[in-house]
């Protein structure tokens, strides 16, 4: 069985969050929760809800007893669109600039051995 949950359009860079999403990988739900809890880094706020709302669908939607138990199989955050933008410079030009967006996707699995995935 697998629980999928999704954070569309976070106002993150996916480059800052994969090293925090890494570290979650392998771990049980319930201490992935806590690695991302004591994180001080913007990412683990929105890891956290989206570990949270994939637990939340394991218990209402699949009737899980325990969702802190199920292990955290895939846990990555990709780019999403931009938000293109310009800063106003000298002599009236403008620089163009790029604000990302990201995706948070969480999949918990209830099988006791998971392997790290190497891309």
């Amino acid at each position: 069985m697998e629980v999928i949950a999704i954070t569309r359009n976070a106002r993150m860079s996916a480059f800052k969050g994969r090293p925090l999403c890494r570290a979650c990988q392998g771990l049980a739900a319930s201490e992935a929760l806590k690695v991302v809890e004591f994180s001080p880094k913007k990412a683990a706020e929105i890891i956290r809800k989206t570990l949270k709302s994939a637990m939340a669908n394991a218990a209402n939607n699949n009737g899980v007893a325990d969702a802190g138990a199920l292990t955290v199989k895939l846990c990555v955050l990709d780019e999403s669109v931009r938000m293109r933008r310009y800063w106003p410079t000298a002599r009236g030009s403008a620089h163009p600039i790029a604000r990302r967006l990201c995706h948070c996707k969480v999949v918990l699995t209830d099988e006791k051995k998971v392997k790290k995935e190497k891309k």
